[in-house]
């Protein structure tokens, strides 16, 4: 297949360590006594406001919820503003701000096997021919389980870019694997057919090419088409559950690390039923009520996970992690009620997130997602980034406890890494956060954390300052958090050192250009150098 192919809308593919950039060389500490599981439950737009313990006043969530009363909430913690750098930002411990972007893969790749005719090993080859060889010294979220003897599974959407492969899987260090390879498939809950280990895996009964993909906005033609049920017997979350759990019991005498990135509640909405908890609720429009059945359909299976671990009886020794992508987006959006592109339904203005900021109660969004922060996915706003972080291991994590510590999602690689005993060096851009799972005095933290995205990049410091660009129109905003969480209040005139301060730090996190933290949908061009220093 031709280059030109790799212009659709997509990022990601192969990512190397930055030649030049300054990454924290980690040599982690193994354990004592007996290694945990580990449980990393990835949900997908999944915002911070969903949530009961967030103050989710509709959706009740009491196993998410439960979860945080038995362990560690962190309420400082970031991630990208979007999916595709989220996911690579995770598994490779590397912010998405660094001169040499991420590679780029076409979704929608895996599709072309029903409307085409081409055959998956094909498909997969022909991306490989696209991307450069991974450096052997670059080392993945699986990769350090697998080395540290765990047995590891990644379970349900793609845990990278837009189309990934059977070798990046298996490079990545997954023992096993189940689900999507294609990022625009996972936007359907009814694949033709998913990926086991390399092979494709023809689900009977779903026969649609797009996977039961559902029109937006919410319309009479599109209600009529999400709800007919034909050629869609099987919910690809049901699926993923199943082969979860199956993966939990054959693998309870030993170590594991079991990968659980959700499609839920990322959209168009799609759901078998609505949940009897929304059915009469007259506060709910049909396809409000059926993306508030997603959300309770992820805490459902969060509550399915922790059973399955105490039947099992080894509820004690799991380290269960929930997390998620990026902040909240509309998936039920309808005209008279809310809109998108995201429109003040009071004024008619559309939002600008810099003269005219994002807000649900502007928008009409009756979940308020984003628990009442500015922007959403797409936005560096704390809407877009700011995403809830929760960690229960009763073995070592005191109940009920919760940090503000800063805590970037690139943590987790090192955080896992220590926490398994992985013991070779690598680079990162992450820093452990194990020592706080365990309250132990402080080990070294952030000055700092960084991100990119459609407007430019942002930094948020440990003291709670936050500087956030809007490139194309010379914006530097200034913004204190722990007094303005909503960012209503720029400081950049009445602090203007501080802003150049951070303006400066800015720039260096950019490797020297303000530009390498603005994303957009072509990602970027450059291959990756193999000869990056480490």
């Amino acid at each position: 297949m031709h280059r030109k192919l790799f212009s659709f809308f997509a990022i990601l593919g192969l990512l190397s360590l930055f030649p030049g950039c300054k990454q924290n060389s980690v040599v982690t500490k193994r354990v004592k006594n007996s290694k945990p599981n580990i449980i990393l439950i990835y949900a997908d737009d999944l915002g911070i406001g969903l949530l009961g313990h967030e103050g989710q006043s509709i959706i009740k969530t009491p196993n998410i919820d439960q979860l945080a009363k038995e362990g560690l909430r962190f309420t400082n913690a970031f991630s990208n503003m979007l999916c595709a750098p989220a996911r690579a930002s995770l598994i490779t411990g590397l912010h998405d701000c660094h001169a040499v972007k991420f590679e780029i893969t076409p979704g929608g790749m895996y599709k072309k096997i029903s409307t085409q005719g081409f055959n998956h090993k094909e498909i997969g080859r022909s991306i490989e021919s696209e991307l450069s060889p991974i450096p052997e010294e670059n080392v993945f979220l699986g990769q350090v389980a697998k080395e540290a003897e765990y047995t590891t599974t990644q379970i349900g959407k793609l845990e990278w870019g837009f189309s990934t492969t059977h070798q990046q899987m298996e490079r990545h260090g997954w023992g096993s694997y189940y689900g999507y390879l294609d990022h625009v498939r996972a936007h359907g809950f009814y694949p033709p057919f998913l990926f086991e280990n390399g092979n494709l895996v023809n689900i009977e009964g779903n026969t649609l090419s797009n996977a039961g993909k559902s029109g937006e906005p919410e319309t009479p033609e599109n209600y009529k088409e999400r709800n007919n049920k034909d050629g869609k017997k099987h919910y690809s979350q049901n699926l993923f559950m199943d082969k979860a759990l199956d993966f939990m019991d054959a693998n309870k005498d030993n170590p594991f690390l079991l990968y659980f990135p959700t499609q839920l509640p990322h959209g168009p909405v799609a759901i078998p039923k609505i949940h009897p908890d929304f059915v009469d609720d007259k506060r709910l429009t049909p396809i409000e009520k059926e993306y508030a059945s997603m959300v309770k359909m992820l805490d459902d299976n969060v509550g399915q996970i922790m059973n399955k671990l105490k039947e099992l009886k080894i509820d004690d020794n799991t380290m269960v992690i929930f997390t998620a992508d990026n902040g909240h987006e509309i998936y039920y959006a309808q005209e008279g009620r809310i809109e998108k592109p995201y429109a003040n339904i009071m004024s008619g203005e559309r939002f600008d997130n810099v003269e005219h900021k994002y807000y649900s109660d502007l928008s009409g969004d009756v979940f308020d997602g984003n628990g009442g922060r500015a922007g959403m996915k797409r936005s560096n706003l704390q809407g877009g980034i700011q995403v809830p972080l929760i960690v229960r291991w009763p073995a070592k994590i005191e109940a009920g406890r919760t940090s503000d510590r800063l805590i970037a999602n690139y943590d987790l690689l090192v955080t896992i890494a220590e926490t398994t005993g992985f013991l070779r060096p690598f680079n990162t851009d992450g820093i452990s956060f194990y020592d706080a799972l365990i309250n132990q005095s402080k080990g070294k933290e952030h000055e700092f954390v960084v991100y990119s995205s459609y407007t430019g990049p942002t930094l948020i410091t440990h003291e709670g300052w936050k500087i956030r660009t809007d490139l194309e129109k010379e914006v530097f905003e200034l913004f204190y958090l722990p007094d303005d969480f909503r960012e209503e209040r720029d400081l950049s005139e009445q602090r203007p050192k501080k802003r150049e301060e951070l303006k400066r730090k800015l720039l260096a996190a950019c490797e020297g250009d303000l530009h390498n933290g603005f994303f957009n949908d072509k990602g970027s061009i450059l291959k990756v150098s193999n000869t990056a220093k480490r």
